[in-house]
């Protein structure tokens, strides 16, 4: 399973991909990390071509790791 993420202003969704096709889909506080649980197969991405996005991760550890770099960045706890 892979993530691919984006963030724009205070929010991140990150959307799993499983053999190239959406498998859920998370929103959260760019403040938080992601679970498991938080992917909903209802929830909706932006584009690929969007502006917010940042990129495609391998791991939910890896996507997770973005998170609190992004988070050190800016000075957040």
């Amino acid at each position: 399973m892979s993530y691919s993420l984006w963030i724009s202003g205070d929010i991140a969704f990150a959307q799993g991909t499983y053999e190239s096709r959406p498998a859920g889909t998370a929103v959260i506080a760019v403040t938080d990390l992601f679970k498991r649980r938080d992917f909903h197969p209802l929830n909706r991405a932006p584009s690929v071509f969007d502006s917010s996005y940042v990129g495609l991760f391998a791991s939910l550890g890896d996507l997770n790791a973005e998170m609190r770099r992004r988070r050190a960045k800016r000075g957040d706890s």
